[in-house]
C-alpha cells in the first residue's frame, strides 16, 4: 500500500480494513459453496452407503453384483468449469475421510499415463493415508514400502485385509473411537478427477483387473466428468462398461453458482464494498467467454478489493456504519481535501446555496458532519436498491423472452449502467407485464410483499400497505367477474334468438362498435395501476449508483486497470522488462534516459536493445562487438594480455547465454541463408 510519513497510520488502517473485509467475504464465499455442494455430497454419501452395506452384509444384491463382477460407480457431471473441480473434489474427499472411509485416492490423467503408474499412484495414496490415520510403526512402514514396489491388485487386496484385521483386533476403546468416524470394513474410493483425459487402455485395464477382485475389495469408483455422461461409453467398449454399475450425479450449473455468489456478495448491505457496472461486466464477460470459473471470478473480486483500497486514499471510509462516525471525525485536513476533489462531491456542492458551499469548502468540521450524513444516505440507498431490484426481478424473470435478462445479475448490470426506465428493454417489459393474468400478478405481489417486509429499510411500510391493498382488490374482483360472465352468456343467448337477417346484422354491428369503444374492465384498470406503481418504485429507488454523492468511496470503477491485470499481454510485459528493466527491478542504476543502454543492465536486456537496432538478419560478430563495447564502457582497459583474453572469453560466454535466452523467448531464430547470422522475428512497437 502506498504510504508516506504523513499518512502511515491511515495506510495501516486501510490495509487492516481491506484484510478484514476480504476475510469476511472469503468466509461467506466458502459457506455459500459448501451449501451449494451439500446436496451433491449428501447424494454421493448415500450412494456409497448403499454400496458399502451391500458388501458388508453380503446380501443377495451384492452376490449378484459379484457374479457379474460389477463395480459400483458414480458418474459425477461437474461441467466445463474445470478450474472449479479441484475445490469440489477436495470437499468430497474431506467429507469421505471424516465420516466414511480413510481410503480415498484422487487420480489425475497427467500422473497416470500407464496402468503401472496408476497402480503406483493409487497404492501410494491409500497406504500413506493408512500411515496418517493409524500411525504405523517402523516395521509396518517397511512393509508398506514393499507393497508400493509390487504395485498389483492382489497386493492391494492383501494390504486391505491386513489393515481391516488390525482394526478389528484393536482394544475396545480404540475400536469405538475409530468406528465413530469411519465405517467397519470401509470402502476404497478411487476418484478419477478428469476422466476424459485418461487414455482408453488405462481405464479398460484398471476396470477389468478391479472387477476380478471386487468380491475381496469393496472398491467404489467416482468419475469426474466435464462434458457428458456419454463419454463413458465412448471411452469404454460395452464389454468393459458392463462391468460398472453406474449411477449419475449432476452438480449445480456454474451459471447458477455465479448468480448465487453475486446475489450473496454484491446484492447485500452486509459488505460496504461494491463493484461498478463496467468492472462487474468485465468479470462476468471473462466468466462467460473464457472459463466459466467461479473461483476465477472470486479471485477477480479479491483483486478489485485490493486495488480499490490501494489506489483510493478515502477507502478508509469504506466500512460498516458502526465504525463510520469514528473514522469520519478522525480524518486529516489532506483527506478532507481529497473528499472535496471527488467529482460527485463537487456536483453536490454546486447544487447547494452559497453559504453552505463556503462551509463545505473551508470548514473541515462541517465537511465531516456532511460526509457522515452522505455516507449514511448511501448505505440506506443500497438497502432500498437491493429490495426494489429483487421486486423488479420477480416481475421481469417471469416474462416471456426475458427482455431484461433472466438472472438478477443481468438486471443489476442494467440498473447500474444507466437509468433503466429509459431503455427499450424496460419499456417492452412493462408492456408484457400489462398483459399478465390475475394468478401471476397475485403471486408476484405476494413475493414482493415478502421481500419488502424482510428488508431492513424503513421506507417500505407504506409500500407494503399499498401492495396488500392491491391484493385485497384482486380478491374482491372474484364475485364481480362471475357476474360479468353471467351477463355475457345471457346476451349471447338473446343474440341467438334473433333469426331475422337484418336485425342480426344490426345487432352484430352494434356489438362491434361497442367493442371498439369499450372501456377497460376493472381487472385491466387494476393491472395497469399495479404495473404503474412498480414503475414509480423503480424510478425512485433504482437510480444508478454513480449519481449518488461519494459513491467513489465504496464503488470500484477502474475497469481498465482490472482488465489490464486479468487480460494478460505477455509480449508487452516482455518488451517492458527487457527494454526498461528499471520498471520492474526499481534499481536506480538501471535507469537511463534518451534510449541509452546501461552497462549495469542484465545481459539479456543489453542484447535485446541492441537487436532492436538491427534489420531482418543480425550478424552475430557485429552483435558480439556491440555487446562487448557496452559491457566494457565503464571499465578501464587492462594492459595484461592474458587477463584481457580471459575477460573476452567471459564476455563471449555471457553473450552466448543471452542470445540463447532471447531465442528461447522467440525473438530470434537461426538463419538458413547465412550460418553466422540470426533472423529477427518481432517487429513494431508494443
Amino acid at each position: 500500500f502506498r504510504s508516506t510519513s504523513h499518512d502511515s497510520e491511515d495506510t495501516k488502517l486501510r490495509f487492516v480494513t481491506c484484510q478484514s473485509l476480504w476475510n469476511q467475504i472469503k468466509s461467506e464465499t466458502e459457506q455459500i459453496q459448501e451449501d451449494l455442494n451439500k446436496q451433491l455430497l449428501d447424494n454421493l454419501v448415500s450412494f456409497l452407503s448403499r454400496s458399502h452395506s451391500d458388501f458388508q452384509e453380503k446380501t443377495t444384491k451384492w452376490t449378484c453384483r459379484m457374479k457379474f463382477r460389477e463395480i459400483p460407480t458414480a458418474a459425477l457431471v461437474l461441467g466445463v468449469n474445470v478450474t472449479d473441480h479441484d475445490l469440489t473434489f477436495r470437499g468430497l474427499s474431506d467429507v469421505l475421510q471424516d465420516s466414511i472411509t480413510p481410503y480415498v485416492a484422487l487420480l489425475e490423467a497427467k500422473d497416470c499415463p500407464g496402468i503401472k503408474n496408476l497402480m503406483q499412484k493409487l497404492m501410494g495414496q491409500l497406504m500413506n493415508c493408512d500411515i496418517e490415520v493409524d500411525s504405523l510403526e517402523d516395521e509396518d512402514c517397511v512393509q508398506v514400502s514393499q507393497n508400493r514396489i509390487r504395485c498389483s491388485m492382489p497386493s492391494l487386496v492383501s494390504w486391505y485385509e491386513n489393515v481391516t484385521k488390525k482394526t478389528d483386533s484393536e482394544t475396545p476403546s480404540k475400536k469405538r473411537n475409530s468406528s465413530s468416524r469411519h465405517w467397519q470394513s470401509p470402502p476404497v474410493v478411487v476418484i478419477f478427477k478428469d476422466m476424459e483425459s485418461f487414455t482408453t487402455k488405462v481405464l479398460q485395464d484398471f476396470i477389468v483387473i478391479s472387477s476380478q477382485h471386487i468380491h475381496e475389495l469393496p472398491l467404489v469408483l467416482i468419475f469426474g466428468i466435464a462434458t457428458s455422461p456419454m463419454i463413458i461409453h465412448r471411452l469404454l467398449p460395452h464389454s468393459v462398461s458392463s462391468l460398472l454399475c453406474i449411477e449419475l450425479f449432476q452438480s449445480l450449473s456454474c451459471k447458477e453458482h455465479l448468480s448465487t455468489i453475486v446475489d450473496k456478495l454484491l446484492l447485500t448491505s452486509q459488505f460496504p464494498f461494491k463493484l461498478g457496472e463496467k468492472v462487474l461486466q468485465v468479470l462476468i464477460n471473462i466468466f462467460l467467454y473464457h472459463d466459466f470459473s467461479v473461483q476465477n471470478f472470486i479471485k477477480g473480486f479479491q483483486l478489485c478489493i485490493v486495488e480499490h483500497f490501494y489506489s483510493q486514499p478515502l477507502s478508509v471510509l469504506c466500512c460498516h456504519l458502526v465504525d463510520l462516525k469514528k473514522r469520519v471525525y478522525s480524518l486529516s485536513h489532506d483527506q478532507c481535501e481529497n473528499i472535496r476533489r471527488l467529482p460527485s462531491f463537487r456536483r453536490y456542492v454546486e447544487k447547494q446555496e452559497s453559504g453552505k458551499q463556503i462551509a463545505l469548502l473551508t470548514n473541515d468540521n462541517f465537511l465531516k458532519e456532511e460526509t457522515e450524513k452522505l455516507l449514511e444516505d448511501l448505505h440506506v440507498y443500497h438497502e432500498n436498491y437491493v429490495s426494489v431490484l429483487r421486486c423488479l426481478h420477480v416481475f421481469t424473470s417471469s416474462l416471456p423472452k426475458y427482455p431484461l435478462g433472466k438472472q438478477i445479475r443481468e438486471l443489476h448490470c442494467a440498473c447500474l449502467e444507466n437509468q433503466v426506465w429509459e431503455t427499450e428493454e424496460y419499456e417492452s417489459s412493462l408492456q408484457l407485464a400489462r398483459m399478465l393474468n390475475k394468478t401471476d400478478l397475485v403471486s408476484m405481489l405476494q413475493q414482493c410483499v415478502e421481500i419488502l417486509m424482510s428488508s431492513s429499510g424503513k421506507e417500505f411500510d407504506k409500500t407494503v400497505e399499498k401492495l396488500k391493498e392491491f391484493l385485497t382488490q384482486f380478491q374482491n374482483l372474484e364475485a364481480e367477474a362471475s357476474q360479468e360472465r353471467d351477463v355475457s352468456v345471457s346476451s349471447q343467448k338473446e343474440l341467438q334468438k334473433k333469426t331475422d337477417l337484418y336485425h342480426l346484422q344490426k345487432t352484430l354491428l352494434e356489438l362491434k362498435e361497442s367493442r371498439r369503444s369499450k372501456k377497460l374492465t376493472k381487472f385491466e384498470m387494476l393491472r395497469f395501476e399495479v404495473v404503474d406503481y412498480i414503475d414509480t418504485l423503480v424510478r425512485k429507488y433504482l437510480v444508478p449508483a454513480d449519481t449518488r454523492t461519494l459513491h467513489e468511496i465504496v464503488y470500484f470503477n477502474a475497469a481498465t486497470v482490472l482488465r489490464g491485470h486479468l487480460n494478460a499481454a505477455p509480449r508487452t510485459a516482455l518488451h517492458t522488462a527487457l527494454n526498461n528493466p528499471h520498471w520492474y527491478l526499481k534499481n536506480q542504476a538501471l535507469k537511463c534516459d534518451g534510449g541509452g543502454i546501461s552497462n549495469k543492465a542484465p545481459d539479456i536486456c543489453i542484447v535485446y536493445k541492441l537487436h532492436l537496432e538491427c534489420g531482418r538478419l543480425i550478424n552475430l560478430v557485429d552483435w558480439l562487438e556491440a555487446f562487448s563495447t557496452v559491457v566494457m564502457a565503464g571499465e578501464e582497459p587492462n594492459a595484461d594480455a592474458a587477463s584481457s583474453d580471459q575477460v573476452d572469453d567471459i564476455i563471449h560466454a555471457r553473450f552466448i547465454r543471452a542470445v540463447s535466452e532471447l531465442e528461447l523467448l522467440g525473438f530470434i531464430k537461426p538463419s538458413k541463408q547465412k550460418t553466422d547470422h540470426v533472423a529477427r522475428l518481432t517487429w513494431g512497437g508494443c
